[in-house]
């Protein structure tokens, strides 16, 4: 695994995540770590998901869409479990 990679990954869950989080339902905030976690989960898992587990391929060439919004998705799941946790109430 190169730096690239992991660069690759930490910012596409940054911004997954950060989707996630604005898709996601709720009145409680979760820290930015965490937001990215939830992002990079939502990548590896939404990804799985999508490609192993209901073998879907996608049908245009370019940039693949509904991968895109499994992945967003999936990080949102996952911002609502974060926020069970680690949440704290919003200031309004």
């Amino acid at each position: 695994m190169s730096i690239g990679t992991i660069l690759v990954a930490l910012i596409g869950g940054a911004i997954i995540g950060l989707l996630g989080k604005w898709v996601a339902p709720g009145d409680r905030d979760i820290p930015l770590w965490a937001t990215v976690l939830c992002g990079v989960g939502g990548v590896l898992l939404g990804n799985w998901l999508y490609v192993d587990v209901f073998d879907f391929r996608a049908q245009t060439t370019g940039f693949d869409w509904w991968r895109h919004a499994w992945q967003i998705a999936v990080a949102a799941i996952l911002v609502i479990g974060a926020a069970s946790v680690l949440g704290r109430r919003k200031s309004r």
